[in-house]
């Protein structure tokens, strides 16, 4: 049997590895992608579902299922505050594949106001992304009167304790928002502690309590009807969602920037790489113009950062709130 020359061999191998390469993917992926790609994706929303995390957490399970190709599902594990569905992941092998989404205080607000709190942060999660954030809102029942901060500290200066303001609780962010703001515009109010952000909302739109600090979605339809007045929004800039509001620095209250965000959390022991890759892949969902529009018409925008970046972000915010608890003597119920 005749050998094949040189030449054809030559050509035959090269003519495998143009079949190799035509038929390799264009990107091939890394380690931490195809470990992302083993299996299904479980993402616990602690609160239920309609709200802000609910909603965050179902669109990044969209993108990661498209993603990967692997079902991506959504727990809503409600109940003592949230912490039955972190306590879910904080338990949860750190293999990329449980994620937890949750609002600001219960990272950096929690730790600090419980009294044995079950959990410590830094020890027990890895911070992977800031997912997105919503500018919180001072609101003004229209039949109080008021309507810029320079009415209402006027009118809390001349009757010192007796202008309320309601909050979904006592040591809830929207509490300290109210309290920070006490702080920086020198007055006092009286502080109405609700069960949740609806039934506070309620007694403000029927004219109950006059004033309360709430996050610009759950707001909006109802500043849009006018059934409540904004007085200012707490952020550096005004919010793209409403962007006629104007902020409390604008009316001469500095220092009162709160902001509701929510983040995206892994449990310990999750490796860099593959922390990183989801971050990566959170903020390209977020930036899918699709996404944000969805994000927009809730009045939230796109809060992307990397786990070095949150990590951070988390450590210094739970040290201001923690000097703000400790200042006003704010005690968990």
């Amino acid at each position: 049997m005749n050998r094949p020359s040189t030449m054809h061999r030559r050509n035959a191998v090269s003519a495998l590895a143009a079949l190799a390469i035509a038929c390799a993917p264009a990107h091939a992926q890394s380690d931490a992608q195809k470990q992302l790609a083993s299996e299904r994706f479980t993402i616990v929303s602690p609160f239920p579902p309609g709200g802000p995390v609910d909603t965050l957490a179902r669109m990044l399970s969209d993108g990661l299922s498209k993603r990967y190709g692997q079902p991506a599902v959504v727990e809503n594990l409600v109940g003592a505050a949230g912490n039955i569905g972190i306590d879910k992941v904080r338990r949860a092998k750190g293999d990329g594949h449980t994620l937890l989404v949750v609002p600001a205080g219960n990272l950096t607000i929690n730790p600090t106001l419980m009294r044995n709190f079950p959990f410590d942060i830094e020890r027990d999660f890895v911070p992977v992304t800031m997912l997105a954030k919503a500018p919180n809102v001072l609101v003004a029942a229209p039949s109080s009167g008021i309507k810029s901060a320079q009415e209402l500290v006027a009118m809390a200066k001349a009757r010192p304790g007796t202008l309320s303001y309601a909050s979904p609780g006592v040591g809830s962010g929207l509490h300290l928002a109210g309290e920070l703001f006490k702080q920086q515009a020198g007055i006092d109010l009286l502080h109405v502690p609700y069960k949740g952000t609806a039934p506070a909302l309620n007694d403000v739109l029927g004219g109950a309590v006059p004033l309360m600090f709430s996050n610009l979605p759950a707001t909006l339809p109802f500043l849009k009807q006018g059934k409540l007045v904004a007085i200012g929004v707490t952020e550096a800039r005004r919010s793209a969602a409403a962007p006629d509001i104007p902020t409390l620095a604008e009316q001469g209250i500095q220092g009162v920037t709160v902001t509701s965000w929510y983040g995206l959390m892994a449990p310990k022991g999750t490796p860099a790489a593959v922390v990183e890759q989801l971050a990566k892949d959170a903020a390209e969902v977020l930036a899918q113009p699709e996404v944000r529009e969805r994000l927009k018409v809730q009045g939230m925008t796109d809060a992307a950062m990397t786990p070095a970046e949150f990590s951070t972000y988390i450590r210094d915010e739970t040290a201001v709130w923690a000097r703000i608890i400790k200042a006003r003597n704010i005690v968990a119920e």
